[in-house]
């Protein structure tokens, strides 16, 4: 009496496992097609995350940025205009041109061609700003961006999805004017551990045990300080601050932890 059902149980231990090897053939499917269309999808993620001005936000930026106006190029004609040079790298949909003075002439690099659509009609709104068309590159590899050249360099929550931060530090001070400055904002590990444990282990899940954030936002990693790299690249002053930046909503919490500067070369 016993064989006929030791042999169901055995067809529904077969059944189970077909199941599960079904479910995860379909993940694994799905996943790769995700990340097939991935530099497409990106880019709208990140003009639906940005098209709504967050003020709080903005603000920080208005103050970060707000030293531009004093600068003076080290190019004669841009001098005469009362005008500077600055690179943006990770330019993305161009969501920093509201901080550029007037005359400014931007130099744009970004990975993603599939950003252009975003970032030119962002463009349209700042006639002042003379922007050039998207570089496809990414900062450890400029070498069309001539020695020297451009008096500002600015990059804004991208040293946390970069492989090679250390090769883009050595690029961005290659390229930069002697002075030339380096403004940075970028969100980093979690550094008050006494009051914020939690989303320090939280950061460190959702990165690497489970990384729903890199996948989402194009390698961004939660838990990287990207201090120490800017302090060891060579500038000759390094002017940071370590700070809870304002968030839209709770979801962001896990990034509030932000750190801004400006590097001078």
């Amino acid at each position: 009496m016993d064989g006929p059902k030791e042999g169901v149980e055995e067809d529904a231990g077969c059944g189970c496992l077909y199941t599960v090897l079904g479910l995860l053939a379909v993940v694994w499917l799905l996943l790769k097609l995700a990340y097939a269309v991935h530099d497409r999808w990106f880019p709208w993620v990140m003009h639906f995350c940005s098209k709504d001005i967050f003020l709080p936000l903005e603000e920080v930026k208005k103050e970060l940025f707000a030293s531009m106006a004093s600068i003076v190029s080290h190019d004669p004609e841009l001098q005469k205009k009362k005008a500077i040079r600055i690179l943006e790298i990770g330019v993305g949909t161009g969501v920093n041109f509201a901080h550029y003075p007037n005359g400014s002439h931007l130099v744009v690099v970004d990975p993603n061609p599939n950003f252009r659509k975003y970032y030119e009609d962002n463009k349209k709104k700042f006639p002042d700003i003379q922007a050039e068309e998207i570089i496809v590159t990414t900062g450890d590899k400029m070498d069309m961006v001539k020695d020297n050249s451009v008096d500002v360099v600015v990059v804004t929550l991208v040293l946390c999805s970069l492989d090679k931060v250390e090769a883009t530090l050595k690029e961005i001070l290659r390229v930069l004017t002697p002075g030339g400055k380096f403004y940075f904002m970028e969100h980093i590990v979690e550094f008050d551990l006494k009051k914020h444990w939690l989303r320090r282990r939280l950061q460190h899940v959702f990165t690497h045990w489970i990384p729903v954030w890199p996948f989402i936002f194009d390698g961004c990693c939660l838990d990287r300080d990207t201090l120490p790299p800017i302090q060891q690249a060579g500038f000759s002053s390094v002017h940071a601050q370590k700070y809870y930046a304002p968030v839209p909503n709770f979801i962001f919490e896990i990034e509030s932890p932000n750190l801004k500067g400006v590097a001078t070369k």
